[in-house]
């Protein structure tokens, strides 16, 4: 079921490299797509990308459109081959081998006949059983029964490394529950017409079932008022980035003490947890507030939220009128969404949602070479070299707190294209022709694996993204940095380009995820993925000092009229931008300077410096719609590609003498303002 697990492990924004296979842009850079009229030293985005995002609009099924979306639809296309092969030699497939269970699952998705006169019949039984509730005792039951069936509702409940002890897994619940972005479009006056909108979703979604139009608006603003008072007690995306906001760690005892209504023990024997002597309850304030909600809302209250949200995770793998009322507020209403995407697309993200991994497995396969792993592989070398050079030469940090740094430097783990272990999914049986049903066994089959490992060592070997995301990201309790084979392309990389392209491109990316090592959040975790404070009280005070500045650059940013940057909320990856820029551009200097002759060379008239800026824009061109937009900067901790262009760049004398911009510039932040972290 859709939206089932929330598990926040902190990761971040990542880039490509090529994998021979896939058909993508050339690695090159094509100086016709720059805008000469734009002064680069006023608008560096726009002369670099201006005349590219005019000539490549939103496609309808989209809500963005840039550089990492032509690499996801690239991406896409060759994931579609191989599902649609798997599809058509399911028969013939060897019994139980991955390949036969992708193509069972994707057939069963694409049969559009079989899933239409199915109608809502996949979830009568859980309907029937909502209304047969009838007091919170009933409740407990319900929601306990749904997680242990891997459709877990109100709260989230996942397995991670222990903030204190980053080699053992614990168990951890946190806040969910809402159907909105965030706490937040509950409460401001912003939001008010979206509030609006989904109470008439609600009830929409609930007379597709039969619920007569009146008894459907009154279930749905019972709904909206169980849900804003879940918001009341819920944390915005600002507080949840802080680890401190994350973690509770509480004895079973002491958090059958909060929630008094719900026995803890009784949950984790349901979901067969090994939970041992205690969990994080990750927010008590949340859980304070949902105990009094089992004891003070009414059955028919509950009973009207658990029956929307089961039929709302249900809607994309039931007929067409549940998938389009769903599409019609999440991705239109919320996100301005045109069309809903091909069949195709929409079943082959639930074959990623459901066996992701597996796929990967024939993915890389089909496009990874050993070589494109070695290639990686020496680009992250220079680029950790780059990076400790630049701690050693900090100025504004102690001698103690660096060499606490350095070991953190040390200790990063990269990952490179894809997993040396795969899973095994022998467990799993999926059917022909039972889309509903393949899904849900997938859903549980996916939450017993993660549960299973509550209780015993953390597996570092395991890898938290697939090989066919267009991504890559960090993860402070592992203090690994992973690139998936799909980023491993141009424009990110080309082995057929010059250095000053590759290291603006996934150099950058490379500087920018060992960055988040030593970002806001990220430097409070210590070289073995520790929540632990390894800083000096004055090392701290004068890094606070610089990343508040540069806070204080992104607020400035006006993403739509009236709205700008959450600084706070894009600090991290603001950054990792910054210190993974300079960390590339000072790794190609090392590459250039043993190779003297290259450079002072120019490629089409620009000099290697300035290359290594352009390609740093060019992997952030792309445009986006308004209501799309919008809720990116209330939820998404990345800032909007275009400041991701100019932010860090404009902290850089290097980038004013590659383009000899004049003080004064909007490329040229004055020296009170220039932000030196990294």
């Amino acid at each position: 079921m859709k939206n089932r697990i929330v598990k926040p492990l902190a990761w971040a924004v990542g880039l490509a490299l090529c994998t021979g296979a896939i058909a993508g842009p050339s690695g090159n850079f094509d100086v016709k797509d720059l805008d000469k009229k734009i002064d680069a030293c006023t608008d560096f985005n726009g002369f670099v990308n201006a005349k590219w995002v005019a000539a490549h609009p939103i496609p309808a099924d989209r809500t963005r459109w840039g550089s990492f979306d032509v690499l996801r639809e690239d991406s896409l296309n060759v994931q579609r081959d191989i599902v649609e092969g798997a599809a058509k030699n399911a028969s013939g497939s060897t019994p139980g081998s991955i390949e036969q269970k992708i193509g069972y699952l994707y057939a069963s998705g694409m049969d559009e006949a079989a899933i239409e006169k199915a109608g809502f019949d996949p979830i009568k039984p859980q309907l029937a059983r909502i209304a047969a509730l009838k007091n919170s005792k009933d409740v407990v039951a319900y929601i306990t029964d749904s997680y242990a069936k891997g459709d877990g509702m109100v709260f989230s409940f996942y397995g991670n490394a222990d903030f204190k002890n980053s080699n053992q897994q614990i168990a951890y619940a946190g806040q969910s529950g809402l159907g909105l972005p965030t706490a937040d479009y509950y409460s401001k006056p912003d939001f008010a017409n979206i509030r609006e909108a989904y109470v008439a979703h609600i009830a929409r979604t609930l007379e597709l079932t039969g619920v007569s139009a009146a008894d459907a608006q009154t279930q749905a603003k019972a709904v909206m008022t169980f849900e804003t008072r879940l918001a009341g007690a819920s944390l915005v995306p600002t507080e949840l980035r802080q680890p401190e906001n994350r973690y509770h760690y509480v004895s079973i005892a002491d958090a059958d003490k909060i929630t008094p209504h719900f026995e803890w023990t009784a949950f984790f024997k349901a979901q067969g947890a090994d939970v041992k002597d205690g969990f994080s309850l990750s927010h008590p304030k949340f859980f304070t507030e949902f105990d009094k909600m089992l004891a003070e809302v009414p059955a028919a209250d509950w009973q009207a939220y658990l029956r929307f949200h089961a039929i709302e995770g249900a809607a994309p793998y039931l007929s067409k009128a549940f998938q389009q009322e769903d599409f019609d507020f999440n991705a239109k209403t919320l996100n301005g969404q045109k069309e809903m995407k091909a069949r195709w697309k929409r079943t082959l993200d639930t074959v990623n949602e459901s066996m992701g991994m597996a796929l990967g497995q024939l993915y890389v396969d089909k496009t990874f070479s050993p070589d494109s792993k070695t290639r990686a592989q020496a680009l992250v070398d220079n680029l950790r070299a780059a990076y400790k050079s630049r701690i050693e030469k900090l100025e504004w940090m102690s001698d103690a707190t660096k060499q606490k740094a350095l070991e953190k430097w040390a200790s990063f783990t990269p990952k490179i294209g894809y997993p040396d272990q795969w899973r095994d999914w022998s467990g799993l049986q999926v059917k022909q022709g039972d889309y509903f049903g393949n899904v849900m066994a997938a859903a549980k089959f996916n939450y017993d694996y993660r549960v299973a490992k509550i209780g015993k060592p953390v597996d570092r070997r395991e890898w938290g993204m697939t090989p066919q995301t267009v991504n890559a990201y960090y993860n402070s309790q592992k203090n690994e940095i992973v690139f998936p084979a799909a980023i491993l392309q141009p424009p990110f990389f080309d082995a057929k380009v010059d250095d000053a392209l590759n290291y603006g491109g996934i150099g950058a990316v490379i500087g920018h995820e060992m960055g988040h090592g030593y970002d806001d959040q990220g430097s409070k975790f210590d070289a073995q993925g520790n929540n632990v404070n390894w800083w000096t009280d004055a090392d701290r005070k004068a890094f606070e000092e610089r990343t508040a500045k540069l806070a204080a650059q992104f607020d400035g940013y006006e993403a739509l009229p009236g709205k700008f940057v959450n600084g706070k909320l894009t600090m991290g990856e603001n950054i990792g931008d910054l210190g993974g820029l300079n960390a590339a551009y000072d790794a190609l200097q090392m590459a250039l300077a043993k190779n003297p002759a290259e450079a002072n060379k120019k490629i089409d008239g620009y000099t290697l410096e300035q290359r290594f800026f352009l390609n740093w824009a060019r992997v952030w061109r792309g445009n986006v719609l308004p209501e799309a937009q919008l809720t990116l900067l209330n939820t998404d901790p990345h800032a909007p590609a275009q400041f991701r262009a100019i932010g860090a760049p404009s902290n850089m004398p290097a980038f004013a003498d590659a383009f000899q911009c004049k003080a004064g510039s909007k490329m040229v932040r004055s020296s009170e303002k220039q932000v030196k972290i990294w």
